[in-house]
């Protein structure tokens, strides 16, 4: 062969080869760290939940994955950031109810798109909200709280996440639903706003479960109530709010999104390595430990969800008011 001849072949080999992987972007995905970006303080729910999920869906992908709290803004800050990473497959967004649902509803000045901006995974988990008061109070259950409060106007503390949190629209709702007046406490985060409850520098929240029953079996909070619309053997006897206060139900979820533009070969790979991590019974029994129920979809569901959960929040920001500048 003459070398001009052998010259060709091995440039066609070359760019046969490089065309090859180009095609299939997850043939060595991945090749090194990812990156979770969790839009909650480290301590939450949201953030105990992603723990759970980031150390053995990084076993499985054979790469570590590190997670990176970024807290603020009711889950905005963290949504910002995963929108703006490079779309491969390096940074993820554990993303639950406040961030795809909530946040775009009440920041006047949105910083992202949730249909256009991520590219969706799938679900992964399905919290109820936990209804707890500092032990030290004169209160069992949920008319109890609705009693005290009523007669103190304005001098009982309900702690929230912060301004758009979960705890703070579940607060806020549950206040409304049930004629009585709080005053909103927001603290920087999960972990501190249940703090201050089990302190008794606040007297109640309304926050995901595994912010809070770990302390509740503890008997470091009381727990009188759940979001869930009827009760649960993850929570054992404790009734659920709508029993007190009717049509009450909205407890919360997590998700795993990517920003856009992410290659579909390296989605589809993750997804199928998030389904396999889910059906564990290692982590399906960490998971329902935090009073948690696996729940998985394709990211068409996960999309769908998204756009209802949106149209239901936004009846209820909207006839509540809430706004975030």
């Amino acid at each position: 062969m003459r070398p001009l001849e052998l010259l060709t072949l091995v440039l066609a080999a070359i760019v046969s080869g490089a065309a090859a992987g180009a095609a299939d972007p997850a043939k060595d995905y991945p090749g090194r760290p990812i990156r979770m970006i969790v839009t909650n303080a480290p301590g939450s729910a949201v953030d105990i939940l992603s723990r759970i999920v980031a150390v053995r869906l990084g076993s499985l992908l054979g790469q570590q994955i590190v997670v990176d709290n970024r807290p603020g803004a009711g889950s905005a800050l963290g949504m910002e950031i995963g929108k703006h990473a490079a779309p491969d497959g390096y940074t993820l967004v554990s993303a639950p109810t406040a961030a795809l649902a909530v946040a775009p509803l009440i920041h006047q000045k949105r910083p992202y798109e949730i249909v256009n901006d991520y590219a969706f995974i799938s679900l992964f988990a399905v919290t109820p909200n936990i209804l707890a008061v500092n032990p030290g109070l004169p209160i069992k259950n949920v008319q109890e709280l609705i009693d005290y409060c009523k007669a103190r106007q304005g001098q009982v503390n309900m702690a929230s996440a912060g301004p758009g949190s979960q705890s703070h629209l579940t607060g806020v709702l549950l206040s409304t639903m049930g004629k009585f007046q709080s005053t909103h406490i927001p603290y920087k985060g999960g972990g501190a706003s249940v703090a201050a409850v089990v302190a008794g520098e606040s007297q109640w929240t309304i926050t995901p479960a595994p912010a809070v029953w770990s302390l509740v079996k503890a008997g470091r909070l009381r727990a009188i109530g759940h979001s869930l619309p009827k009760r649960t053997p993850l929570l054992g006897d404790l009734p659920a709010v709508a029993e007190t206060i009717p049509g009450y139900d909205y407890s919360g979820w997590n998700s795993l999104i990517a920003p856009r533009d992410t290659p579909k070969p390296i989605l589809d790979k993750l997804h199928a390595a998030l389904l396999k991590t889910m059906s564990l019974p290692e982590v399906r029994t960490a998971i329902a430990e935090q009073a948690t129920e696996v729940v998985t979809s394709t990211p068409e569901e996960l999309r769908k969800l998204v756009q209802d959960e949106l149209r239901k929040y936004g009846a209820v920001v909207k006839a509540v008011g809430l706004k975030v500048e």
